[in-house]
């Protein structure tokens, strides 16, 4: 087991479907950086601009979704994970050897208390150069196929934004970088994008296959033969789904959201599973995923889904930390009861105080209904 004084080391040296499914905000390359007079209150971030050796755009002054040279990035935007999104994203870029090359998409909810556009204000403010578009995911799209989990956050509809990417982004974005809000990447956003996904394999991601696979899904799952014959062809591992490579192309060819919606009717009915939007992506893909090295999730650092215990790190090298599990580092931080891993996520944290759920503090025309944002 690697000790936390190294990864500090480490850190130091590196600092919609259509439009039923969603309607796209803004595309922004660059910006006023004016406020979203929200009463949000985040630092802005430092500039982090490319190095003579990244490609340049043939039209600087528009950024479009299209443009080869980008690194798509795929997060959920929300106001209870605002505060992980935003140390999400100034950590990519202040490791990336390209940070004006990085394209974030953020998919917020169709009803969350701060809308789609205070958040697009808030990121602009925050982050005044970069380059985003941000999405309205419509709840009601997966609100109907969500079954009860473990862990009540993880009913949250956004939880399964990550399924219906491929209808939701531009139709020329044909790889992403799917990230949770829950991290920080500690090296080169590049080296994973670089990820190659070989025989015709649709995601990439670290694999787990010591972890007990049986217990992802329930002993209903395991005694029906036909329904557990799904994985009699393959070799199943774990994967955790909060980074993942994805090739669209092939995502959109093979009709996969279709595929882990058909998984999740079936769990509606007969419950196999516990874990939320997790088990349908291991049904649809455990044995056929393009292995990435570990040290791009070492993942459950905030603990089990019950209790939320410390966790340490998994041996080796380290390029992205991951507080998966009930815990989260910003909550433990402020309850001043924070585990040892946690004080690696706050370099990255921008947070200066207020709280996105005081609605005291917001001006009332914040809390727009849905149709008051649509373009």
């Amino acid at each position: 087991m690697r000790p936390v004084f190294y990864v500090a080391a480490v850190l130091l040296l590196h600092f919609s479907l259509t439009a039923t499914l969603c309607d796209g905000i803004r595309t922004i390359g660059g910006g006023d950086g004016s406020g979203s007079g929200s009463g949000f209150e985040f630092s802005e971030a430092p500039e982090y601009r490319n190095g003579v050796e990244c490609p340049v755009s043939a039209n600087k002054e528009v950024v479009s979704s299209c443009d080869p040279d980008l690194v798509h990035v795929a997060m959920t935007l929300d106001s209870e994970y605002l505060r992980g999104s935003i140390a999400a994203v100034h950590s990519v870029l202040r490791h990336a050897s390209c940070p004006e090359n990085v394209l974030f998409h953020f998919i917020a909810a169709e009803f969350d208390p701060a809308s789609p556009r205070v958040l697009s204000k808030l990121v602009r403010s925050t982050f005044p150069s970069l380059n985003f578009k941000i999405y309205i995911f419509r709840e009601d799209t997966v609100i109907n196929l969500i079954s009860s989990s473990i862990r009540q956050a993880l009913e949250n509809p956004l939880n399964y934004a990550r399924n219906y990417l491929g209808d939701i982004l531009d139709l020329c974005v044909d790889r992403v970088i799917y990230l949770d809000s829950d991290l920080v990447v500690v090296d080169d956003i590049h080296k994973l994008w670089n990820t190659t996904l070989t025989n015709s394999r649709v995601i990439g991601a670290p694999e787990y296959c010591h972890a007990n696979f049986t217990k992802y899904f329930t002993d209903a799952f395991w005694s029906d033969p036909v329904i557990s014959r799904v994985f009699h062809s393959r070799k199943p591992c774990y994967f955790n789904t909060g980074v993942m490579v994805m090739d669209l192309v092939r995502w959109r060819e093979g009709n996969y959201r279709k595929r882990i919606e058909n998984w999740m009717e079936i769990q509606r009915k007969r419950r196999i599973y516990e874990l939320g939007s997790l088990p349908p992506f291991l049904l649809v893909f455990a044995g056929n995923v393009e292995a990435i090295d570990h040290r791009w999730n070492q993942h459950g650092l905030g603990g089990d889904n019950v209790r939320g215990s410390c966790r340490s790190l998994h041996t080796g090298p380290v390029s992205l930390l991951h507080w998966s599990g009930k815990g989260k580092p910003w909550v433990r931080l402020d309850g001043r009861n924070p585990c040892p891993l946690d004080h690696l996520w706050k370099p990255y944290d921008l947070y200066k105080g207020s709280s996105i759920k005081d609605q005291s503090s917001f001006p009332s025309s914040i809390f727009l209904g849905f149709s008051s944002y649509l373009l």
